[in-house]
């Protein structure tokens, strides 16, 4: 059944306004954060997979760095244990080390790659203990409460180095690398890294055009509940202070922040709960969350 005029008009419009964003992004690296609610609604996953290959076949890099913390929260569950956080990361002993292995580089690792490929991608699996291309160290939490005390999370790394060299070999190759945030420590340890610090560590250091968190909420919000958007680097500096930026957000916000500092052109904050939430992110005008560049 042919389109209608004025429904024909308004999606060649949509068509047309891609072009100069697909022209700009040909060729250049974007680091996207999969995570919550996107990773486990099935038409979420199924649009995800959709956008990264669309993004692919248009010319962009897409590299992806997934989280998994309600599948982890779940394993755990099984074996009677319960997750604990503080200030945002996974509190992480040798047990739940082992777990999170299993599912952050087995389960949901696997899972995104034959999504991706099913829908016609060509993806490739990796943690960062493949080549050693994440070198991670034993992170040590500021004891918000007694100055001077550090908090001991267990297996929990930062990242002391990533090394570009296995991505920059599988994008010469049209591969679309999809990346578990685990990192190796000096004597063959495993640590488990926030994602979303992966995420922009590596963003930093392939020089991504975009880097872009997908969350469960809209992006930053005001204390009032309202989205904040075209966000400088000094601006989201005043909002950690005040308090505006806490708890789950504060690694999130971080890592974009450290991104935009350290040379990645812009970061996007969306709402992983949006179908196509990233077509319409780097495809169109009015784009779906919070952005952030340095100036």
């Amino acid at each position: 059944m042919p389109l209608s005029p004025s429904f024909a008009k308004d999606k060649a419009k949509i068509l047309a306004e891609a072009l100069p964003y697909i022209q700009r992004f040909h060729g250049k690296t974007i680091v996207i954060k999969y995570g919550g609610n996107a990773m486990v609604e099935e038409n979420l996953k199924q649009g995800f997979a959709r956008d990264v290959v669309l993004l692919k076949l248009v010319g962009m890099n897409p590299v992806i760095v997934h989280g998994g913390g309600p599948q982890i929260n779940d394993m755990l569950r099984r074996i009677g244990k319960q997750g604990e956080f503080i200030q945002g990361m996974r509190v992480t002993d040798a047990e739940t080390m082992d777990m999170v292995e299993m599912v952050l580089g087995g389960l949901v690792n696997k899972d995104i790659v034959n999504l991706i490929n099913r829908h016609g991608g060509h993806a490739v699996g990796l943690t960062g203990k493949d080549g050693g291309f994440i070198r991670a160290r034993k992170m040590l939490m500021q004891d918000r409460e007694k100055e001077g005390e550090w908090i001991d999370i267990g297996q929990v790394g930062e990242i002391e180095s990533i090394d570009p060299a296995l991505i920059a070999l599988l994008e010469t190759r049209d591969f679309i690398p999809v990346i578990a945030p685990i990192g190796v420590g000096e004597n063959g340890e495993s640590y488990n890294i926030n994602a979303d610090l992966v995420a922009g560590g590596l963003a930093s250091v392939l020089r991504a055009e975009k880097l872009i968190l997908l969350t469960n909420t809209p992006g930053v919000l005001d204390r009032n509940g309202n989205l904040l958007t075209g966000l400088t680097a000094q601006r989201v500096d005043e909002l950690f202070v005040d308090g505006t930026i806490s708890g789950g957000m504060m690694p999130k916000i971080g890592s974009a922040l450290d991104a935009v500092k350290n040379g990645v052109k812009s970061c996007h904050i969306i709402d992983g709960r949006v179908e196509h939430g990233l077509l319409l992110e780097v495809l169109t005008d009015e784009g779906v969350g919070t952005l952030i560049k340095a100036s």
